[in-house]
């Protein structure tokens, strides 16, 4: 790429912050905490803290996607603050407390509380001893959890998650966000085929939900002609239950079913966030992986599903637009989900002949991130694939584009591929000689 683009680039307008953005160290996240630390339900939230940094911890817990449907407030004041407030007021869904006291003082505390508690609430005492004795005092009394401060925005939210997700019941879905930083880079054929690749390794159930409501190509990258679809879940979202999901999907293979879009242009389609989210919270509740394939198109909706997701992927072409646009999707991210894992990106058609073209180490640079996969042109592979109807691998599991969304499938999900161990030509008639032995 030449100076002369580098610098049309980073002096758009929008991007002018950009650089000091991405060049602020960012803090180490645990990767299991952010796993662990799932959704949290529409639940009320009331802390009671004795020192600024739990403040700030609930604080930045408060602004994260897992409880934007929760309803925090926080307090000063402690165990002393939260008995005088709940003699007069109902106790929330949680009370998290936090208490420098001897153990002692602690347990008493916490025993005249109690007597203002309600049936179900749940507490969280954040504490500054590490006892053990006291540890299994406060579980005696029914707090559902002890940490030692300080604690981290993510391990704050991880215990809260552990308190609303039943443990003996199916975990609730993890959803992948599939988005092209330009129209037509093949965001929606990495989605496809990422996902069938996650259900063959993984032998785990996969929906893809197509939201190209007029344009979308997952019916026929996939082989389908659906009566049904996405369009009746979204028009009445809250009649959306297991029974009426199972309905309207459609099955492709023994673990990946498709949320079709209607690709009909008699009717308008003006979607809302809220619709969208409440379809995607019934199908994250019935399967492992939600696969989200969205349009190139900026609306409320699509911004609060790339906000919300578990993992975003970007999908662009080597070139200048989509330098652009990619930039300014991760800085969007990068502001607003602090404590998940950066987003995937995937260089797509790169090396086509004759197109000039931002190298790789180029793009990475501009970006000031790694891309997760670079896929090669391959019109000829991708063509006759999506004419058949066919994934990638189902054509031809040789093609290097394969293996590439394999890796991308186990890079989402945190997953390592098992490795299946080549057998020798040798190895039958081995196996003989044993045998006759």
């Amino acid at each position: 790429m030449s100076q002369e683009a580098q610098a049309k680039v980073l002096d758009t307008p929008n991007l002018d912050h950009q650089l000091a953005t991405i060049d602020e160290p960012t803090p180490n996240l645990d990767e299991q905490e952010i796993i662990n630390a799932r959704p949290i339900p529409r639940i009320s939230i009331q802390a009671f803290c004795e020192t600024t940094d739990l403040v700030e911890a609930i604080q930045a817990s408060a602004e994260d996607r897992r409880l934007s449907k929760a309803h925090v407030s926080v307090h000063m004041g402690g165990i002393p603050a939260a008995i005088s407030h709940y003699m007069e007021s109902p106790t929330p869904n949680l009370i998290i407390i936090e208490s420098s006291q001897p153990a002692k003082k602690v347990l008493e505390g916490l025993d005249e509380l109690a007597s203002s508690c309600d049936a179900g609430t749940k507490v969280i005492v954040v504490g500054h001893i590490n006892d053990v004795s006291l540890y299994r005092s406060l579980l005696q009394r029914g707090v559902s959890e002890y940490l030692i401060a300080p604690i981290t925005p993510m391990r704050l939210m991880e215990s809260i998650s552990n308190l609303y997700n039943d443990p003996d019941s199916e975990p609730i879905g993890h959803i992948y966000a599939f988005i092209g930083a330009k129209g037509g880079v093949g965001s929606s054929t990495v989605c496809h085929n990422v996902s069938w690749a996650l259900s063959e390794v993984l032998k785990s159930d996969v929906v893809v939900t197509d939201l190209d409501m007029a344009f979308g190509t997952t019916g026929l990258d996939f082989n389908q002609d659906p009566v049904q679809g996405i369009a009746e879940a979204l028009s009445s979202p809250e009649r959306l239950d297991e029974v009426l999901l199972d309905r309207l999907l459609t099955k492709c293979s023994e673990h990946l079913s498709i949320f079709a879009a209607p690709v009909l242009l008699d009717r308008d389609y003006d979607l809302s966030a809220e619709a969208c989210e409440m379809v995607l919270d019934v199908v994250r509740l019935n399967v492992p992986y939600v696969s989200v394939d969205i349009p190139h198109t900026w609306t409320s909706w699509s911004k609060r599903i790339l906000l919300q997701a578990d993992e975003v992927v970007i999908t662009a072409a080597p070139d200048l637009a989509n330098l652009r646009n990619t930039k300014n999707i991760i800085d969007l991210l990068n502001q607003t989900r602090q404590h998940d894992n950066k987003p995937h990106l995937i260089l797509n058609t790169s090396n086509m002949p004759k197109r000039p073209e931002i190298s790789l180490s180029e793009f990475e640079k501009a970006l000031g991130m790694e891309v997760t996969c670079e896929i090669d042109f391959d019109i000829e592979t991708f063509g006759q694939a999506a004419n058949n109807g066919q994934m990638i691998e189902e054509l031809n599991e040789k093609a290097k584009s394969a293996q590439a969304f394999r890796d991308i499938a186990m890079a989402l999900s945190h997953r390592k591929e098992p490795k299946v161990e080549k057998q020798s030509a040798l190895a039958p008639f081995l196996k003989k000689l044993n045998l006759s032995r």
